[in-house]
């Protein structure tokens, strides 16, 4: 009996990526796209005086943060779904309770905010549809003195969200280049698998039993 010569190269197992839940890595970028979005959107408004597209853009930037909370509420319930998740990281115990006060911080600002910037709409008087779709129920009655002190409120808190995404960020770089675990690679979206040649049919030294 004659066996197939092999490469050793085709013979070694690729290595084995370690991922968070699909659904989980699809909520996280959804949530960054809408907060991004939302963001430019009310940047952009700030240098425009034409009253209409003034509207347009935070008709936009409203209708991405009602994205923000519905996916804020999707993946508090995919949590729940895959708890526990497990750690993917090494850390000191001080660093890691560091990680989930961050995560539990970034959670609630999630719900905050939106939240605050219906509760802001309300107060003005100002329906929330999204994209088009609604209006959406107040969450408050017209109160401008109110309306006031909620827009303080949602600025801090868009600047604090801000803040701890840039933090997070930061976080998830330092553990792919420092501390080379998979942290960072276990969120990223999974790239399309390429086909594998079958390198049997290549060699001309290999037969059949």
């Amino acid at each position: 009996m004659r066996i197939a010569a092999v490469s050793s190269a085709s013979s070694a197992s690729p290595p084995v990526s370690v991922r968070r839940p699909v659904l989980i890595i699809a909520l996280h970028w959804a949530t960054v796209f809408a907060l991004l979005a939302a963001t430019a959107l009310v940047l952009t408004r700030e240098g425009i005086e034409a009253k209409p597209l003034r509207a347009f853009l935070l008709d936009g930037h409203r209708s991405f943060g009602l994205i923000v909370l519905c996916a804020a509420f999707a993946r508090l319930a995919a949590r729940i779904l895959h708890y526990p998740l497990g750690s993917l990281s090494s850390l000191p115990r001080s660093l890691r309770l560091a990680a989930d006060a961050t995560h539990g911080l970034l959670y609630a600002l999630l719900f905050a905010l939106p939240l605050l910037g219906l509760a802001l709409s309300g107060a003005r008087g100002n329906p929330v549809t999204l994209f088009g779709l609604g209006p959406l129920p107040a969450l408050l009655q017209r109160d401008l003195d109110l309306a006031d002190v909620l827009a303080d409120y949602h600025v801090w808190a868009a600047w604090a969200l801000l803040a701890l995404v840039g933090l997070h960020a930061f976080a998830a770089l330092w553990h792919h280049f420092v501390h080379r675990d998979p942290v960072l690679t276990a969120m990223l979206p999974a790239r399309p698998a390429r086909a594998r040649p079958d390198l049997s049919l290549r060699n001309p030294d290999s037969t059949t039993v």
